[in-house]
């Protein structure tokens, strides 16, 4: 198997199931029942990936081609919600568990993008897609406006873990060391976010 393939495929899974302990530890905090921390758990963890694939032509989504997704979100979902106590010990699960989810989702979905023969511009923007897209939907499904709507930090640490990978690849430098690199900047803008108070403009209604 090539190792840009093999790389995106460990990705994925790695996306899938920090994504999923993002959605289920949400659902834990909104007190949902088990089958609902589930279900956020499986639609935060693939919803991205979906969006991608779907916008790439890699059909059927790699999310729904095999049971190795589903059981990964649901294992997940199970971890959070019989451990739910020792989670929430954990500064902002959610945000932490998030922010790792969309770093590597970002990567992945940037280099598979590559792979199919898109330009670097718009592998870089459906990387962001496929960090994006589990948590908007997340966030919409327990009635939060979508992280990435406010002026915190999320798309564009997204976008700027997918352009570390576009840049790697345009110097031809291995693989591994770029996914990894591209990963810790999105992280890392990310948590400045949280942490640093790190924010974009927002938009201010003109004076009367």
């Amino acid at each position: 198997m090539d190792s840009a393939i093999l790389l995106v495929r460990v990705l994925d899974f790695v996306g899938t199931f920090v994504f999923a302990l993002s959605g289920a530890a949400l659902g834990v905090e909104r007190r949902l029942d088990l089958f609902g921390v589930l279900v956020l758990a499986f639609v935060t963890a693939v919803v991205g990936g979906i969006v991608r694939d779907v916008l790439i032509g890699a059909i059927p989504p790699a999310s729904v081609a095999s049971w190795h997704n589903l059981a990964l979100a649901v294992a997940a979902g199970l971890l959070v919600f019989w451990f739910a106590r020792a989670v929430a010990r954990l500064s902002q699960p959610v945000l932490v568990f998030d922010a790792v989810g969309l770093g590597v989702f970002a990567v992945a979905g940037t280099q598979k993008a590559l792979d199919h023969g898109i330009d670097w511009p718009m592998a870089a923007v459906l990387g962001m897609l496929s960090g994006i897209g589990g948590g908007m939907v997340r966030d919409g499904l327990t009635a939060q406006v979508p992280t990435v709507l406010r002026s915190e930090i999320y798309a564009v640490a997204a976008l700027a873990g997918g352009l570390v990978v576009v840049a790697g690849g345009a110097l031809g430098l291995p693989p591994v060391p770029v996914a990894l690199a591209g990963i810790g900047l999105c992280v890392f803008l990310r948590l400045m976010s949280l942490v640093r108070g790190w924010r974009l403009p927002v938009a201010r209604p003109p004076e009367p």
